[in-house]
């Protein structure tokens, strides 16, 4: 059994919660909002997830050192622009040979550090990081379906540490090595979902959606290989795997995101309409950032780009895309 605290309380992280405890694992649950910790520690429930029960074992705290004092492993959970605040606040009462497992997905504007380079220049070298990610909608997860994900690591015993917590009946856990293109394929699919959400919201059909996902792997992976990364990463379950659940899935925020505004919705509008986070929309200035910096091409998620930080018409940019130079399919 391992002591195991979840840094938010979204519908991942809950979703987490209640599959770690029911695996024999001690769990405490940490919100930004104490009345959240509170109202969750006696309703057992959320609206979000209305199939799933939280076990009563399960704790909820508002206090984020008691929450680090609870675990040995620390899992963040909340969203990606609130990843460098939250580490910042645990770093000083994480024990030295903690593993923090990062389950959000982003790139940091600013910087471009992944969320793994956000947490360590917080935390410092003294603990361990790893990157969880593949395609695992809370939804799907909080009810036992089974499912596949993969903890990237450069330390190898902190990869397979976190492969024997998480692994279970309903998830099946993988390590990777390279884990800048793990952390690379999360952010970046989601530009790609909210591309094939447009398509769907514009009418059009499933050869579209198809074209959209497998250029934009190619994208994707395109921009992991001039950075180094592993290109059988971009062919697994952080890139092909997630790509395809995140781009197809009515779960999926970033694919109703990207419908909403196809239909007509501004992107404002849409955000508000979807209810959360959508991470997309946070991933596209890094993304274009990245491409810039190291010359590839990415004319999807600059389309994408366009639409939502231009006020492009996804129509004329569908138009624009189908329009380009011809290429050969090959990188």
């Amino acid at each position: 059994m391992e002591r195991i605290g979840i840094f938010g309380a979204g519908t991942w992280g809950l979703a987490l919660a209640r599959m770690l405890y029911n695996n024999g694992h001690e769990v405490t649950v940490w919100s930004s909002d104490p009345a959240k910790a509170e109202t969750l520690s006696r309703v057992r429930a959320v609206d979000r997830l209305p199939n799933m029960v939280l076990p009563e074992g399960i704790r909820f705290t508002g206090d984020i050192a008691e929450g680090c004092r609870a675990a040995d492993i620390a899992v963040l959970a909340v969203a990606s622009v609130y990843i460098r605040e939250t580490a910042r606040r645990m770093a000083p009462h994480l024990d030295s040979d903690s593993i923090a497992v990062i389950v959000a997905k982003g790139i940091e504007a600013d910087t471009l550090m992944t969320l793994s380079e956000v947490v360590r220049s917080e935390a410092g070298e003294r603990v361990r990081i790893v990157a969880l990610s593949g395609p695992t909608h809370a939804e799907e997860v909080a009810v036992d379906l089974p499912s596949t994900i993969v903890a990237a690591s450069r330390d190898p015993s902190a990869a397979e540490k976190v492969q024997q917590v998480f692994s279970c009946s309903v998830m099946r856990t993988y390590t990777n090595s390279d884990i800048l293109g793990v952390e690379l394929c999360g952010a970046l699919k989601n530009i790609i979902a909210l591309a094939t959400g447009m398509s769907a919201g514009l009418g059009y059909g499933d050869n579209t959606k198809a074209a959209l996902i497998t250029r934009g792997l190619a994208e994707i992976e395109r921009l992991g290989r001039k950075m180094g990364c592993r290109p059988e990463t971009f062919r697994g379950l952080a890139g092909m795997g997630d790509l395809i659940v995140t781009a197809t899935s009515s779960h999926s925020r970033n694919n109703n995101c990207g419908r909403l505004i196809g239909q007509g919705l501004s992107v404002q509008e849409a955000v508000k309409e979807v209810g959360m986070v959508v991470e997309g929309i946070h991933a596209i200035p890094a993304a274009i950032a990245l491409a810039d910096k190291y010359g590839v091409e990415m004319p999807i998620i600059r389309a994408v780009d366009g639409i939502v930080n231009h006020d492009r018409s996804p129509k004329e940019t569908v138009a624009y895309l189908m329009g380009r130079d011809y290429k050969t399919e090959l990188m």
